[in-house]
């Protein structure tokens, strides 16, 4: 089969290259990176990973926070063939270690601030047998190789090519993202070269993306905001990408006026920030022609404060499996409140009733998509992916009606999952880990409204009898077992909970 060089992302960092060696490609922390500084950093690491025995279809896993090194990996492996996995960094060990097992990575690569979460993990009775990397100096993790070091070696080679190791075909596996599952354990969604190609042109056509556009990239490279809907459409334009390693409102103000941003993307958590820093510690955003708003529910007071401060917003809907569905220009989004817009150019986006059909306008039902966006299945998990691909369609869990004009309009999340600060929570995880607790005996989870992260976990607790505990306890039970994110805000000790006939909890009435 004849492979589709024009959808793999390192091909477009070659050609960019080649057409225009000295355009900025990434700004991190005042250093610019060009694109043919990029691509021979790509090509150095890729000629490591084949050194050291890395082929296509293998996975490497990184966890890194924002950095160039991220992308150099994740272009690297699309160079050869091998399959990126990136980690949240904001998990547990016992959460990472289920990703790393779940996926089998035989290269894993971390950043040094990471050393902590990661030195209680033993890599070394790990199989298939696992090499480990490290970006900084100091880790106190055992075995690891520098990968500064190691590519140093590397310097102005290319990776070796034949045609079962090169640039993937459009329907290989390019990444494996993680996202939660209902069940308490995360779910590794496969996608394809193909499926980041038609992210790349549905963001073009809503970011109205161009070669000389600056996109300022805050949200993390290991979610699919950060990855699949700003940093590859950019590559995709050689466009330049403003890399921030973490969130700061006034350096976002700050860097927008010092390179003329043009394109950003935050949530709702990072908007809120922004708008409340004194005028006096804002910098002019003049520059920005397209902001978009995304990841959790959004109010009309929201998107009217940011008009008002200077952020043209448009709003985004959609997940890890798809990324982008849905989108609403900033006119769309005032003038219809509560919309998350119209299906993206090159996918089908409709809402369908249990048995697959679709509902008449006003009716609620199941947001269900299918087209070139769509993941691949879920990684190890054929139930699950059955479960979420029938008939071609690629079911979402989240519940919607349409308006007669075809604008989409959430209700609610199937599956109870809520979204706090930007990140999916899945009750039933949390769930999972506090009736470890040797004094609970029965739990459930719900999401409730809050200022600060949009949604909030709210822990309901039944205690086993002659047990004390208190709410203290339960917040600091959540410690090592679960991300930060995930723990409650709130506990409630309870006697009993609605339950239906079949026993299931009536969450609807917790909340």
């Amino acid at each position: 089969m004849q492979v589709v060089k024009s959808m793999n992302a390192a091909w477009w960092v070659k050609r960019w290259s080649d057409l225009h060696p000295d355009k900025p490609a990434i700004i991190f922390e005042e250093r610019t990176v060009t694109y043919a500084i990029l691509n021979n950093r790509l090509n150095a690491a890729a000629a490591w990973l084949q050194s050291i025995g890395i082929e296509k279809g293998d996975r490497v896993a990184v966890m890194l926070g924002n950095c160039p090194e991220f992308l150099e990996l994740y272009l690297a492996c699309s160079r050869i063939g091998a399959i990126f996995v990136p980690v949240n960094f904001r998990l547990s060990a016992n959460e990472v270690e289920y990703t790393l097992r779940n996926c089998r990575p035989r290269f894993f690569l971390f950043g040094q601030e990471f050393s902590d979460t990661l030195k209680m993990l033993n890599f070394q009775d790990y199989l298939p047998p696992m090499l480990v990397a490290t970006v900084g100096t100091g880790s106190p993790v055992p075995g690891t190789l520098g990968y500064h070091e190691a590519i140093r070696g590397f310097e102005g080679q290319k990776p070796f090519l034949t045609t079962s190791t090169g640039p993937s075909s459009p329907e290989d596996a390019q990444v494996i993202m993680y996202t939660s599952g209902t069940t308490g354990k995360p779910k590794g969604a496969v996608l394809s070269s193909r499926k980041t190609f038609f992210n790349c042109l549905n963001a073009d056509t809503f970011f109205k993306l161009s070669f000389d556009d600056v996109m300022l990239v805050i949200l993390p490279l290991f979610h699919s905001g950060g990855l699949f809907i700003q940093a590859s459409p950019c590559l995709f334009k050689g466009a330049t990408m403003v890399i921030h390693r973490k969130f700061n409102p006034q350096k976002t103000f700050a860097d927008i006026e010092k390179y003329r941003v043009t394109k950003f993307l935050g949530v709702p958590t990072i908007y809120r920030p922004l708008l409340s820093l004194p005028e006096a510690q804002r910098s002019d955003i003049s520059s920005l022609k397209v902001c978009a708003i995304g990841g959790e529910k959004t109010t009309h007071d929201l998107l009217l404060n940011c008009k008002e401060a200077g952020f043209p917003v448009r709003q985004i809907m959609g997940q890890t499996e798809t990324s982008i569905l849905l989108w609403a220009s900033e006119e769309e989004s005032l003038a219809r409140p509560g919309t998350v817009g119209r299906p993206v150019f090159h996918a089908e986006v409709d809402v369908v009733n249990e048995a697959g059909l679709s509902v008449a306008p006003g009716e609620t039902g199941e947001i269900a998509v299918r087209g070139s966006i769509m993941m691949t299945e879920y990684w190890r998990d054929p139930e699950k992916t059955r479960a979420t691909l029938k008939n071609g369609w690629l079911y979402t869990g989240d519940l919607a009606r349409v308006d007669e004009e075809g604008y989409f309009y959430l209700m609610d999340r199937a599956k109870d999952m809520y979204i706090s600060g930007g990140e999916n929570v899945y009750p039933a995880e949390v769930e999972r880990v506090l009736r470890g607790h040797p004094c609970v005996e029965d739990v459930a989870v719900v999401g409730i409204p809050d200022e600060v992260w949009g949604e909030a976990g709210h822990v309901f607790i039944i205690k086993k009898p002659g047990c004390n505990l208190n709410e203290k306890e339960i917040i600091a039970f959540c410690d090592g077992k679960l991300a930060h994110y995930k723990w409650p805000k709130i506990v409630s000790f309870v006697t009993s909970f609605p339950r239906t006939a079949l026993g299931k909890i009536k969450k609807h009435l917790l909340k």
